[in-house]
């Protein structure tokens, strides 16, 4: 079964591309049609696309890889903190710090800037500072927390991008294509889905639709992430009941070996007794 069918897309407008003038030609197979001079997106193929990303991202849930999410744009940026929120993965909803992925190990570097700052405010030494360097600090750690808070859990590069608007985020998906990251995205009309290697054409502008998109990945993703804690915690079981299972194993041949020895020391006994009595 479908994780979105053709009413809700298209209650949410998901079906509205751009004016025909402002088309990408490499859209053209996920055009259904173009009415009043804008082109309307084909629902069905939207479908399938959908369904193709969150089995991939469910799986990525599963095996507990990190999905980073980008939305930069005002109708897209309470969306997707929200829906990337709930299944505990890294989002950009800010400017993106450019390098973020190809330098990454200096975005690290300011993200542990941010920690020393907050190390700095419970050990007191920030009590200690004159006002104008408090303030200058607090300010600092303001700025930090707008553009990384965020990611301050992203220890390393994330297992693949989540794009709302490939257009005008085409700086993430560029740092991701020269680092081999997998790239999904929601793509319009005007966009080149080219760079793209999981095209879900739909409308980008638009909140309920990239809320209705969204909500299908996530929940799939959460599904992954619910499988992988059953299967850790029958891992764990497992891993208590094997010792068990292995004493019984061992206590089970003693008494074997046991029985064995004792069996022997009577055969013994009882051919020496005989040998004497025929002796006698």
């Amino acid at each position: 079964m479908s994780r979105v069918n053709f009413d809700q897309l298209l209650e949410a407008g998901v079906h509205f591309g751009h004016l025909k003038r402002k088309w990408n030609p490499a859209m053209a197979p996920y055009i259904f049609m173009e009415r009043n001079g804008i082109h309307i997106i084909d629902l069905y193929k939207t479908v399938a696309k959908v369904d193709e990303a969150a089995e991939v991202m469910k799986n990525l849930a599963k095996q507990g890889k990190k999905i980073l999410f980008v939305a930069t744009k005002k109708q897209a940026k309470q969306v997707v903190a929200d829906k990337a929120s709930s299944v505990g993965m890294p989002y950009v909803i800010e400017r993106w710090p450019g390098g973020m992925l190809t330098n990454f190990p200096t975005i690290r570097k300011a993200i542990k800037k941010m920690t020393t700052i907050d190390k700095m405010t419970k050990d007191g030494t920030f009590d200690n500072l004159s006002k104008r360097e408090k303030l200058q600090i607090t300010r600092q750690r303001a700025k930090l927390e707008k553009t990384l808070g965020s990611i301050v859990d992203l220890t390393r590069l994330p297992s693949a991008l989540f794009v709302v608007d490939v257009m005008k985020e085409h700086i993430a998906v560029r740092e991701a294509n020269r680092l081999g990251i997998p790239v999904f995205g929601m793509v319009d009309t005007n966009s080149d889905p080219s760079n793209i290697d999981y095209v879900i054409p739909a409308n980008d502008d638009a909140t309920k639709s990239v809320e209705v998109i969204l909500g299908a990945i996530c929940e799939a993703m959460n599904e992954g992430l619910q499988e992988r804690k059953a299967e850790k915690v029958d891992t764990e079981a497992a891993g208590e009941d094997a010792p068990k299972k292995e004493r019984k194993a061992k206590s089970a041949v003693k008494k074997e070996r046991t029985k064995k020895e004792d069996d022997e020391a009577l055969n013994a006994k009882v051919a020496d007794k005989f040998a004497k009595d025929i002796e006698e």
